[in-house]
């Protein structure tokens, strides 16, 4: 028996010049200073800015946790938050319901499956600002066209912004009209990576559509549920521009949430930097906690 020897230079792995080694971080880093210049940056300085307190935004007066302190005896703040966790659940669940529905429905059409999906995602191109003007005359008691169309039927009017609950489930129905598209291309992708011999094998057992649906596509589903549900909680916390426009936080404060009481506190007489300093700190770290959440449930999911 012949051995052959491999020389030992020869035998260790080639290791790629200094250039191409650092080739993928040149191309990261015009991205990097972007994000931390406009992202980073003003996060930290935001924190930095709710120990102070400023009414002009030059001349600042370091006064540690009294922000905080002020914001969590403030009765107007435990208003709008509970205004905030109302939407933010009711946004997320019902986003996810109907997300799912119309993914599904999208996915079992034959023809113009593209048409619907376009047809769908529309809403989410167009800007907040000019969806809440839209919504807004719509939605007018009198002369609305929702109104309208309800006394054709025989319904009648329905106070949707001059009434407390029914303001709330306005913001709540138009924020999934105009982000729902979205999650459903997400939970439409995670369909179309299902496996069509999964639902071929429980036909030939017998299984029903609903069996079929609960077996197989939910499971399946629950990396995008998951996804969709983490994006629907950071923006159901941070949902403020179309709001603005179509109801301005009433009546009295009953759909205010917790960005327009920062942007409020920040840009509107008596303006406070370091109450709307403090209370974007402590939405980030209720949004971050929420999100650290759903994702310590996925990987526990997963790991079963």
């Amino acid at each position: 028996m012949t051995t052959v020897t491999i020389p030992l230079a020869l035998n260790r792995r080639k290791r790629a010049p200094w250039g191409l080694r650092l080739a993928p971080y040149f191309f990261l880093f015009p991205n990097m200073l972007i994000f931390g210049m406009f992202t980073v940056w003003p996060a930290l300085n935001g924190f930095n800015m709710s120990m102070y307190a400023s009414s002009n935004g030059r001349t600042f007066k370091a006064v540690g946790l009294a922000n905080y302190s002020t914001i969590l005896t403030d009765a107007q703040f435990w208003m709008v938050a509970r205004n905030t966790v109302i939407y933010a659940v009711a946004f997320v669940v019902l986003s996810t319901v109907v997300g799912i529905g119309l993914a599904v429905l999208v996915e079992a059409q034959r023809r113009f499956k593209v048409f619907f999906r376009s047809v769908f995602f529309i809403p989410v191109l167009i800007s907040p600002v000019v969806v809440g003007l839209v919504w807004g005359w719509m939605l007018e008691r009198k002369n609305g066209a929702v109104n309208t169309w309800l006394s054709w039927i025989g319904i009648g009017e329905i106070p949707w912004l001059v009434n407390n609950t029914w303001a709330m489930v306005s913001i709540v129905a138009v924020g999934i009209w105009m982000q729902v598209g979205f999650y459903m291309l997400i939970l439409l992708a995670g369909l179309q990576a299902i496996d069509p011999t999964l639902y071929e094998a429980a036909r030939m057992d017998g299984a029903s559509s609903w069996v079929q649906f609960r077996s197989i596509t939910l499971p399946m589903l629950q990396p995008s549920i998951v996804v969709v549900v983490v994006l629907a909680t950071i923006h159901g916390f941070q949902s403020f521009d179309f709001i603005y426009t179509l109801t301005g936080g009433g009546p009295v404060g009953a759909t205010m949430l917790i960005v327009q009481y920062i942007y409020e506190n920040g840009f509107q007489s008596p303006i406070r930097y370091g109450i709307a300093s403090a209370g974007g700190v402590l939405l980030f770290l209720v949004v971050f906690v929420i999100t650290i959440i759903n994702w310590l449930i996925s990987r526990k999911r997963e790991a079963v």
